[in-house]
């Protein structure tokens, strides 16, 4: 067992408001200028502070009290950061909500948790619940958009602005209010709830405690994973545990980091914006290498066979660099080779300074991890959950294991339950899930351990590679264990043009795969020939398309055993997508949301006997 980290502050509002005393006119955070015209507006600590500050007094004068939950409705951006370290100077425990959530579900975690006041981006979101019976919200604020814009139903609506006026007054008055509030936030003490978005099923709030998001600032900084000294793109979603855990990291390190939630823009916006450090979900990482892919096969037949051979050089120096050796004779001058025409140029595009990504929230392929490692970019995988406040286990510089998720940062205690179940121990496990007492029992060993539905293999130094998850485990009705994830990973890093792969099979005769393709990959695949420039719809259920996708299927079915090749596949007319409750905020795949709308082209391809190969 590892020895117990001991941590230097007590919880994030003294973690953060001593990270404002220590460096007040560095830059903390920055975002899009207006309309994007101009580069990014930058806020030293020292603004953030006195936001945040004004935010939390502001929130106390609406009578947020210690562990009072306080919504969060909104998109990324840097009023969701500014808002969330307001609700937790005030000593409040900040809810979160997605945008993307439904009315329904909206309105039950504001009235499952028990959220005094919502924060909200814009009316839209506010609507969502602001008609609903909930006696406990007591006020609404908008990030956007006029007071007026909303009924008030019997609540005090205003604006961020007219709330942050508001605490400024009052701390005009009372200077220490807040720094007396922080002072008595206790380690122990709920800062976050968070509902899991879920695969299936009502979401659960899951409680997290000041101490665990120290924990998971201290971790980053303490591994390297995070340094004063970097400049941080932080896109993912704050009302997911791996944003808010970046969140941690900043504030724990002092890291510059630019804020802008928009995901289309993020490969774009890399080569401007040129960070040192991004956090992202695989999805990311495939765009980036689709990108990379299709457009040297789209440079033709020289252009491709450059881009193969660097890859393959790349590859083998890779591989000698992640056992800590450098390419030497021949291969080094091949590399430089390769590098000159092909890597040097993907690197311009994410901003020329990347020091390391940072891959979790969903299984990365081992394909795709190489890729980057062959361009001479450091992509770590990580893993954790909700349950644990997202950080747990990472790969770190110096010490990768590909297709594992490294192992426990800091004190974290990891171990297998019998049947090969990832359990865990520490300080950034959650409390338990708020108002489920029966549930939280269930999800924790008689010792303490949380059980995290995870299946894993640990090595002998301590790396963890996870196989699958415990519930999407497929058993072929010939009794043959499939691990879908897997096989999806597998197909993304052979086929460019997927955006999702979604493997069926659970007491089923044999594997079948629906698929989506990339609007942007797919739409360059058919520029020059007769589908160019026509409707993705017309494009995907075009023949061309299907062969190209069974060409590519054929290639994954060779590095199958038998009983997980993939017999059959049904190209989907449209991708999955977060705002048609088919995929996770953090772009996990619902299983059996697809599924189920999806039924009648999965019964199609089992209708009759046995598939053809």
């Amino acid at each position: 067992m590892s020895q117990r980290i001991q941590l230097q502050y007590r919880s994030v509002p003294d973690m953060f408001l001593k990270r404002v005393a220590a460096t007040p006119d560095r830059n903390a955070f920055a975002h899009p200028a207006p309309g994007d015209a101009g580069p990014p507006v930058w806020l030293t600590w020292r603004r953030v502070g006195d936001r945040a500050k004004a935010i939390a007094a502001g929130l106390h004068s609406l009578g947020v009290r210690a562990e009072d939950r306080v919504a969060i409705l909104s998109n990324t951006r840097i009023e969701w950061v500014l808002a969330d370290l307001g609700v937790m100077c005030a000593a409040g425990a900040t809810t979160t909500v997605y945008p993307t959530t439904e009315p329904e579900d909206a309105v039950y975690i504001v009235h499952d948790s028990g959220s005094k006041i919502l924060i909200a981006e814009n009316p839209a979101q506010a609507a969502k619940v602001h008609s609903a019976d909930l006696p406990e919200l007591t006020a609404i604020v908008l990030i956007d958009g006029a007071a007026s814009e909303v009924a008030a139903q019997g609540r005090t609506v205003l604006t961020l602005s007219e709330l942050e006026k508001r605490g400024a007054a009052l701390l005009a008055d009372a200077p220490t209010l807040v720094q007396e509030i922080a002072d008595g936030v206790r380690p122990d003490q709920l800062a976050t709830l968070i509902y899991t978005s879920g695969t299936t099923g009502r979401p659960k709030g899951v409680e997290l405690l000041h101490e665990g998001w120290v924990w998971e600032g201290h971790v980053q900084e303490h591994q390297g994973l995070l340094t004063a000294s970097d400049l941080q793109y932080l896109w993912l979603p704050l009302s997911h545990s791996f944003g808010k855990t970046i969140i941690c990291g900043i504030i724990h390190a002092g890291a510059p980091t630019y804020v802008d939630g928009r995901v289309e823009r993020i490969v774009d916006n890399l080569g401007s914006v040129r960070p040192t450090v991004l956090a992202a979900a695989p999805r990311v990482f495939e765009k980036v290498y689709n990108r990379a892919v299709t457009t040297a096969k789209a440079g033709g037949p020289v252009k491709w066979k450059i881009f193969s051979w660097a890859l393959g050089v790349g590859r083998r120096a890779a591989a000698l660099r992640l056992v800590g050796r450098q390419p030497s004779g021949l291969l080094a001058i091949e590399y430089g080779i390769a590098d000159t025409l092909v890597f040097s140029k993907l690197r311009a595009r994410l901003g020329g300074r990347i020091r390391i990504l940072v891959s979790g929230a969903a299984p990365l392929s081992r394909d795709i991890a190489e890729f980057f490692h062959a361009a001479g970019l450091m992509l770590v995988e990580g893993y954790g959950l909700t349950e644990s406040s997202a950080g747990n286990l990472v790969n770190l510089p110096g010490h990768v294991k590909l297709g594992t998720v490294g192992r426990p940062l800091g004190d974290l205690q990891v171990r297998l339950d019998t049947d090969g179940e990832v359990l865990l121990s520490g300080a950034p496990v959650m409390r338990g899930y708020h108002n489920m007492p029966a549930e939280t029992a269930d999800a924790f060993t008689e010792d303490g351990f949380l059980r995290t539905g995870d299946i894993g293999e640990l090595d002998a130094q301590g790396y963890l590679r996870i196989t699958d998850r415990k519930k999407d485990l497929i058993k072929t009705s010939g009794g043959k264990y499939v691990a879908p994830s897997y096989l999806e990973g597998l197909f993304k890093s052979i086929c460019p043009y997927t955006s999702q792969a979604v493997v069926i099979g659970q007491a089923r005769n044999f594997c079948t795969m629906l698929v989506t393709l990339d609007p942007d990959a797919i739409a360059g695949w058919a520029a020059g020939g007769p589908l160019d420039g026509r409707p993705y719809a017309d494009i995907v259920s075009s023949p061309a398309a299907r062969e190209m996708v069974a060409g590519y299927l054929a290639e994954l079915n060779q590095r199958l055993n038998r009983w997980e090749t993939v017999k059959k596949f049904t190209v989907l007319a449209r991708d999955l997508s977060i705002e048609d409750g088919e995929l996770t905020p953090s772009m996990k795949v619902k299983r059996k949301v697809v599924e189920t709308a999806y039924a009648g082209a999965i019964e199609a391809m089992y209708a009759g006997a046995l598939a053809e190969v």
